[in-house]
């Protein structure tokens, strides 16, 4: 896996559903994610990385989530069952409070928000990919939520597009431990060109961006 070249003029962060209903407590599902985000301390990981690359000069790009909204998945042919279940608990409303990004985590003059995303990819049906070809990015390093979904499915469609893939993985979190185990021990190392935890990835950036 190679992990050189993590320079502003062709690297992008990609943060992906900073959202409260998962980061926050009182989130609607932070429940669920608790127990792991606590055990690889998510949210310091999120920050350090965040400034790290905010100081070495590479670009954000916001990779949300669909904010649910009333009709929406009515009468869609093939709803996943996440969608399903998204959509009945009203994961992420549309101008709720756990439909609003993190305090901690919100964009900068300059940093690039997404369309959102109705699945898990956030490349599919969105412009990420226009968006960071036209800053001339080929490098991607992907941090949020959840670790077996959204994470996991942007980071493969991004490696098949052809870009360099490193995933953080201290700064991703999930469910359950063996979601977690699934990503970073098996299906991660088929299509990710670096797993690097927070501190090996900050210690990889350019001392001395241009």
């Amino acid at each position: 896996m190679t992990t050189d070249g993590y320079d502003s003029s062709h690297t992008a962060l990609l943060l992906v559903d900073p959202y409260n209903d998962f980061l926050s407590e009182g989130g609607k599902l932070w429940p669920h994610a608790k127990q792991v985000a606590e055990s690889v301390r998510l949210l310091d990981h999120m920050r350090q990385v965040l400034a790290a690359t905010r100081a070495a000069g590479i670009r954000t790009f916001f990779v949300p989530h669909r904010r649910t909204a009333p009709g929406d998945y009515a009468d869609w042919a093939h709803l996943s069952g996440s969608q399903a279940a998204t959509a009945k608990a009203k994961i992420f409303e549309k101008g709720s409070w756990g439909g609003t990004f993190h305090p901690d985590f919100q964009p900068r003059q300059g940093e690039i928000l997404v369309h959102e995303h109705w699945s898990a990819s956030g490349f599919a049906n969105t412009d990420l990919d226009l968006l960071l070809k036209q800053h001339g990015i080929s490098r991607i390093v992907l941090i949020g939520m959840r670790a077996n979904t959204c994470i996991d499915t942007t980071a493969r469609f991004g490696q098949e597009l052809g870009y360099h893939v490193t995933l953080v993985k201290d700064a991703i979190a999930s469910f359950r431990p063996e979601e977690m185990h699934a990503t970073f021990e098996l299906n991660a190392p088929t299509y990710a060109h670096a797993l690097l935890t927070t501190d090996e990835f900050v210690k990889a950036l350019p001392q001395n961006p241009a």
